[in-house]
């Protein structure tokens, strides 16, 4: 919920918390004393926001993804306004308009997300996601080595979308809808980053996207009477990939350069497809894997090569 320099690809949750944080992100870059601890922060924000995915996956038979997404906007919204602390009275049209885009494209990208991952499962769904932040990186810059990022990206992308029998091309549709929101999102924060302080304005868009969603919530209640299970594996879900990504990327984000910090990123795809594995037995083959490794690549080849 906003942004960090273009060669960087950003997580959700750290898209907000680093307008919150720049000043200490920037101290990071002079003083390793701290990076142990944020390393290792890193580690487990990246497996936490993948395992919550792969738990709110549970629910699907009983919720469905709009169900999950609705709770996890819910749990997004009560961190984020805690955290943020919005002073909604004291905005401006001006200001209210970027919030309302973003509240929007917020809960599209996460509902669009969680779609695609009941078709074709964590890894590829958020291999495909991860392509809107990657964009925004490579067509910021004119480097011959982004061009190249640009096509070996371009080469997984083909990979993973190759005609077979059991493609699931709506499944891969809503991967690249959520890529886009992600992209969307990015740029609407540097809007609501420059015209709001702090993280009112990141809090503001959670809070609106939880409004949003109440009445879908009211209706899956309504017709499909959830089980406690369900509702526990839906929390989680929030918890898990909505809070404690943006309270362990605050942490890191002052003790770990933002470069090592968006490099790390570029793993988050690998992680999905690990979780997705192990934890849902959604097996993926070679090609999906090397396709995986194409888009990791890129963007870790952009991040390592970048002169900022």
């Amino acid at each position: 919920m906003r942004t960090r320099p273009a060669p960087a690809a950003p997580t959700r949750a750290t898209t907000s918390a680093t307008s919150a944080s720049a000043t200490s992100a920037s101290a990071a870059s002079a003083s390793g004393g701290g990076r142990p601890a944020g390393v290792a922060t890193m580690v487990g924000s990246g497996l936490s926001n993948q395992t919550g995915a792969a738990i709110g996956s549970l629910a699907f038979p009983v919720l469905g993804p709009v169900g999950v997404v609705a709770v996890r906007q819910y749990v997004a919204a009560l961190v984020l306004i805690a955290v943020g602390r919005p002073r909604l009275r004291s905005f401006t049209w001006a200001q209210w308009w970027p919030v309302l885009l973003l509240a929007l494209v917020f809960g599209t990208m996460n509902l669009s997300l969680y779609s695609a991952i009941e078709r074709v499962g964590l890894g590829l769904a958020v291999t495909l996601e991860f392509l809107g932040p990657l964009t925004i990186a490579l067509a910021s810059s004119r480097r011959r080595v982004d061009v190249a990022c640009a096509v070996i990206a371009a080469a997984g992308v083909v990979t993973l979308m190759r005609p077979q029998p059991s493609t699931d091309y709506l499944g891969m549709g809503l991967g690249l809808l959520a890529a886009a929101c992600w992209a969307s999102y990015i740029l609407l924060n540097r809007t609501v980053g420059r015209r709001v302080p702090g993280a009112q304005g990141a809090a503001a868009a959670a809070g609106v996207s939880a409004v949003m969603f109440l009445p879908i919530g009211i209706a899956v209640v309504v017709r499909h009477p959830p089980t406690p299970t369900a509702v526990a594996c839906a929390i989680a879900a929030g918890v898990l990939s909505s809070a404690v990504p943006y309270l362990a990327d605050l942490f890191t984000l002052r003790h770990v350069p933002p470069r090592a910090f968006g490099l790390f990123m570029s793993v988050n795809p690998v992680l999905a497809a690990l979780v997705g594995t192990v934890g849902l037995g959604q097996g993926l083959g070679g090609p999906e894997w090397a396709a995986i490794g194409a888009v990791v690549a890129a963007n870790a080849l952009s991040i390592v090569t970048s002169r900022s």
